[in-house]
């Protein structure tokens, strides 16, 4: 057994091993195995940050490092894919991307995709060889727990990726005015008068910087064009505990100008730009009291940014301690020109030791529901869908979103079928304020619908399978509920009854306790108001309507219709009778064949036969329109009282609304701008000239006012001065 004092020696190496690199994060992408590497950094597979990719070994590598050996891949198609890793709020971070090609897929096609940093893109990565790893770096301030990495948009090739790394910093590291609205990328970090081209990282320097050699820089667009440039060391300990403390073993390197110079030329990729730049000085030469360097910056073209002379013992207070001045704001073209001469009183020539460029980028504020559906997707954390990561709509919206194209974009429509959502509706629904579009079928949903999800402003369509939510189902179970939430579904009846007024309806009769009923020729009653409660109601005429059309029963009883969703109703889709196909779009079916019987007095079409009948009434209006027949299907009753072609509307809106397929039907929006436009054309005809002459002075603004209909009702308009105001959509 090894003795006690050995056990404490392993247990220390233990913790200190497990201690080493607070706010470290070392992703091997497509790796299977956790594994320490050679210089200590320990790396984890990234199996458990990432929800998609293909993993993929390279076949072609020059890399020794087992974190090269492997990618993960992704499709190249308009999604993005994310990583997502955990973080301190308001806290700095290095984040390092990775990408060596090694022809891992077998195809030789260089890939070129986008990387962003959240919302915000961050680089187009640009592979031009196989064998040589591209690096990209930024400096970002943490502004929420998590921060997502995405690939997106391959223009070539597949989006991939070889590792991902998180490093956090502490104290000031780093540290911008405007650290808020921009983050740092990384164009440059030198370590000038290295003396091999192995670059100098952890555990050199504690946060993982890694400091490429000048000599692999010459090589990669750094020009060197002064002549006397000499390059010079120490092995004494340099004090750099200073701002953004660059590690001791790369300011004790450095090149001397000897010829009075020091300059050099560079390419940074992605400029022009503003940049934050710092220059790293370190007196490492044993100068004689009568030796001085004293030097300035000198940028062709650019005098104004010339710094005050530099005495680096001086600035430092000091020999072999650090300076570091710099401008934290200034514009830089692609091709940088830079040197530093020493001034007439100075016997040394200028000393430089190390560099770093950032281009600032600019932080994109993302979607507005961003914490919304942070908190959302934060409730199903095992779930595929909940798993995409980054801002819901940019750089490209998740598969189950649609979002608005404006800069900070909402979300207008979430797909959620059959994504085994159980219990109630999730609230975070309920705050979409430009959600108009929501799908849940084929979910376990339960419980009563939010009260809120009536209240959302633009809200038009809420599809539903769920027989558990308190929604009428049919006899076969195979029920299909098309909830048709506020807004639609109001409109939807208060339009049904526009109709027949316009066509049919010549008076309104106040029943016995005191609500008026709006009678037609179309039959039964339509529909009632109830002036008090300011909601539109179901009476139970309406409901028989419904139920003679084979639709199904309102989902609530007509009393309580306000008390869950205002204005809700539940229709079964008529072609599941017919041809026992779901559609997204089988609410307008019923619809049409609404407006066919409103125009035609059909019969009524009872349950019993209901498929039949409504292939009876399509076929039988359809191929009198195809004629050109349209008196053949008006209802007799209504005589001359109309416009021809206020009736021709109506009756082809009808027939689109009944296409045999979803797909070929039109949206809610479209069939009611035809209705406005028969109601216009109607309101023409009957109005007083002096109304003309009132409504030709109306701006186009105020004539098409798509929340008209409902400001209206709420308003406790009368059903006759709806019928006067010409923005009804």
């Amino acid at each position: 057994m090894p003795s006690a004092s050995a056990a404490l020696v392993l247990l220390f190496v233990a913790f200190s091993l497990s201690n080493a690199q607070p706010g470290f994060i070392s992703l091997d992408c497509g790796g299977d195995d956790d594994y320490t590497d050679g210089i200590g950094i320990q790396w984890t597979s990234d199996a458990k940050f990432v929800s998609a990719g293909q993993k993929a070994n390279l076949l072609l590598q020059n890399q020794q490092l087992q974190q090269y050996t492997t990618v993960r891949s992704f499709p190249a198609d308009n999604r993005k894919y994310c990583y997502t890793m955990n973080v301190r709020n308001r806290t700095r971070y290095l984040v390092r991307a990775t990408f060596l090609y090694g022809n891992f897929d077998n195809s030789n096609v260089y890939p070129k995709f986008d990387l962003s940093l959240g919302p915000t893109p961050w680089t187009t990565v640009v592979i031009d060889d196989a064998t040589t790893p591209v690096v990209q770096e930024a400096i970002i301030l943490a502004a929420a727990p998590t921060l997502s990495v995405c690939l997106s948009n391959a223009s070539t090739g597949q989006p991939f990726i070889s590792t991902l790394e998180l490093r956090q910093f502490n104290g000031s590291l780093y540290y911008t005015t405007d650290e808020k609205q921009f983050f740092l990328r990384l164009s440059a970090r030198i370590n000038f008068g290295a003396e091999s081209n192995a670059s100098v990282r952890y555990p050199d320097d504690p946060f993982d910087r890694i400091w490429e050699s000048d000599l692999v820089r010459r090589a990669n667009y750094l020009v060197d064009v002064a002549p006397g440039t000499e390059r010079i060391s120490t092995t004494k300990p340099i004090f750099v505990s200073t701002n953004e403390e660059p590690p001791q073993r790369v300011m004790q390197t450095a090149v001397v100008g000897k010829n009075g110079s020091l300059t050099y030329r560079i390419d940074l990729e992605d400029f022009p730009g503003n940049a934050w730049g710092v220059s790293y000085f370190a007196e490492i030469e044993d100068l004689a009291p009568n030796q001085t360097r004293k030097f300035k910056l000198v940028i062709p073209g650019k005098p104004e940014f010339s710094k005050p002379t530099v005495d680096v013992e001086e600035n430092a207070q000091g020999k072999y301690r650090l300076y570091e001045p710099g401008y934290t704001n200034i514009p830089l073209p692609f091709v940088f020109s830079f040197g530093f001469k020493k001034t007439n009183d100075s016997s040394e020539g200028p000393i430089l030791n190390a560099m770093e460029i950032y281009k600032y980028i600019e932080i994109s504020v993302g979607s507005q529901d961003a914490n919304i559906m942070a908190s959302l997707v934060s409730r199903y954390p095992e779930a595929g869908w909940a798993q995409e990561g980054g801002d819901p709509c940019l750089p490209a919206s998740w598969s189950w979103v649609q979002c608005s194209s404006e800069a900070a974009p909402r979300i207008f429509s979430i797909s959620l079928s059959g994504k085994n959502i159980t219990g109630s509706i999730p609230v975070e629904l309920t705050k979409l304020s430009g959600l108009v579009e929501l799908h849940l079928e084929d979910n376990q949903l339960t419980g009563a619908l939010p009260p809120s999800l009536g209240e959302l402003p633009n809200l038009k369509e809420f599809f539903s399978g769920n027989s558990d939510l308190r929604m009428g189902h049919s006899n076969t179970g195979r029920t299909i509920v098309i909830i048709v939430c506020a807004v639609v579904g109001a409109i939807l009846i208060l339009v049904a009854a526009i109709v027949c007024y316009l066509f049919t309806c010549k008076r309104k009769k106040k029943s016995s306790d005191g609500i008026e009923y709006l009678h037609t020729g179309c039959s039964p009653t339509i529909i009632h108001r109830d002036l008090k409660s300011s909601n539109i109601l179901l009476d139970k005429n309406m409901r028989a309507k419904v139920a003679d059309f084979g639709l199904s029963k309102p989902v609530v009883d007509g009393s309580h219709v306000s008390s869950i969703v205002r204005g809700t109703v539940g229709y079964l889709d008529p072609e599941y009778y017919i041809s026992q196909q779901l559609t997204e779009k089988s609410d307008m079916y019923s619809f049409g064949v609404i407006l066919l019987e409103l125009i035609s007095g059909h019969e009524p079409i009872s349950n019993d036969n209901f498929g039949l009948h409504c292939r009876n009434i399509v076929e039988w209006a359809r191929s009198h329109m195809e004629s050109g027949d349209i008196h053949g299907i008006i209802d007799q009753s209504l005589d001359a009282g109309y416009d021809l072609q206020s009736v021709w509307k109506i009756a082809e809106v009808a027939t689109m609304c009944v296409k045999p397929k979803g797909v070929l039907r039109p949206s809610i929006s479209e069939v009611l701008k035809e209705i406005q436009d028969a109601i216009a054309i109607e309101l023409q005809r009957e109005l007083p000239s002096s109304i003309h002459h009132l409504m030709s002075k109306t701006s186009p603004s105020e004539a098409v006012n798509t929340t008209g209909s409902l400001q209206d009702l709420e308003q406790n308009a009368s059903f006759d001065e709806l019928l006067m105001r010409p923005g009804l959509r």
